[in-house]
């Protein structure tokens, strides 16, 4: 059934994106200037997850070097590179000054003025940006001129308000992009792409896809891993057509998947947070800090915890209810597994 496994991948991007031109156009204005030296737009994109985000910024940021300049650009996925150091060290290998640059001796300074001195325009998309351990990598890119900066997450404002003053009144500067949920029809229209392109012709109808785009509520993300589920039910089953049970077991299947996936780009200090709460159900923000302490050698500081909390939180994994020190955490339910 399925011809072109690539499609129904995460990290797959399309040859076009759907239902997001005026995002698009948007972020495209934002780095123009790129294309006559000026001073680029740094850009903020933002919303909820599956809404497209990491998608659109690769797409475009692509497109830019492909029709308009082919100038060094780089995705960094900040859930893997958090520290100020590992951003920088993941720039400056794609333009080739990163290679003797070792983590126990080379002065992050080092790493700032060579990529100042790299001096060509330079795009850099940070993924997940709200989980950054150390946001001062923003302000060193934010005073190199000739470097663009995507910046991607779910929530603007509860990042922002998390920075250092400074930061924060230069950050707001950014061209602000608010990625909407998809509607149910959108998602459908998506997937019907994905069809087209990775899957044997009359094996998947309409009314599949579209009782998959309802039960994704929005979320691009999930519906493809349901429309992937379900088309491995079809083919466990030996059947040559995606039916509507294969669909209605897909979609827990899918769930757990990205819960799982999820779950396993938790940095070490963001599992324990979310081990803590797991193993009580529920539990008052005071007393999961001390437990939080008890368990790590090296425990963050508390303001490094609230923004792991709060990814936590975003992702579904964990729930908050209640303000300051009245603020509880429970753990959501996980979808049963298959």
């Amino acid at each position: 059934m399925i011809t072109d496994p690539r499609v129904l991948r995460d990290e797959w991007v399309p040859s076009e994106v759907r239902h997001r031109n005026a995002e698009c156009n948007q972020l495209s204005t934002a780095l123009a200037p790129v294309a006559d030296d000026d001073r680029p737009g740094n850009v903020f994109l933002h919303g909820p997850p599956g809404t497209g985000k990491t998608c659109c910024a690769q797409y475009i940021v692509s497109q830019f070097c492909r029709e308009v300049r082919d100038v060094a650009h780089e995705y960094v996925n900040c859930w893997t590179d958090s520290t100020r150091f590992a951003v920088l060290e993941r720039l400056l290998v794609n333009v080739d000054a990163g290679a003797d640059v070792h983590r126990s001796s080379t002065p992050v300074d080092e790493l700032v003025r060579r990529l100042r001195d790299h001096r060509e325009p330079y795009i850099a998309i940070l993924d997940e940006v709200d989980v950054l351990q150390d946001t001062a990598v923003l302000y060193d890119l934010y005073q190199i001129p000739h470097v663009a900066v995507v910046l991607v997450a779910n929530q603007e404002e509860t990042f922002l308000a998390e920075l250092d003053p400074r930061l924060q009144s230069r950050l707001r500067t950014c061209a602000s992009i608010r990625m909407q949920p998809y509607t149910t029809d959108q998602l459908a229209a998506i997937l019907v792409d994905r069809v087209r392109m990775g899957f044997e012709p009359g094996t998947v109808d309409d009314a599949q896809l579209e009782r998959i785009a309802d039960a994704a509520a929005g979320d691009a993300r999930l519906a493809i891993n349901v429309l992937r589920a379900a088309a491995r039910n079809a083919e466990d089953a030996g059947s040559g057509r995606l039916e509507p049970e294969h669909v209605t077991a897909a979609i827990p299947e899918a769930e757990h998947d990205v819960r799982r996936k999820t779950l396993s780009k938790l940095t070490a200090h963001q599992r324990v947070l979310y081990e803590v709460v797991r193993d009580a159900g529920e539990l008052g923000s005071a007393t999961l800090h001390e437990r939080y302490e008890v368990r790590v050698d090296d425990p963050h500081v508390r303001r490094t915890r609230r923004k792991h909390l709060n990814k936590l939180c975003e992702y579904d994994l964990l729930e908050k209810t209640g303000d300051g020190r009245g603020r509880t955490y429970r753990l959501v339910e996980p979808a049963p597994a298959p």
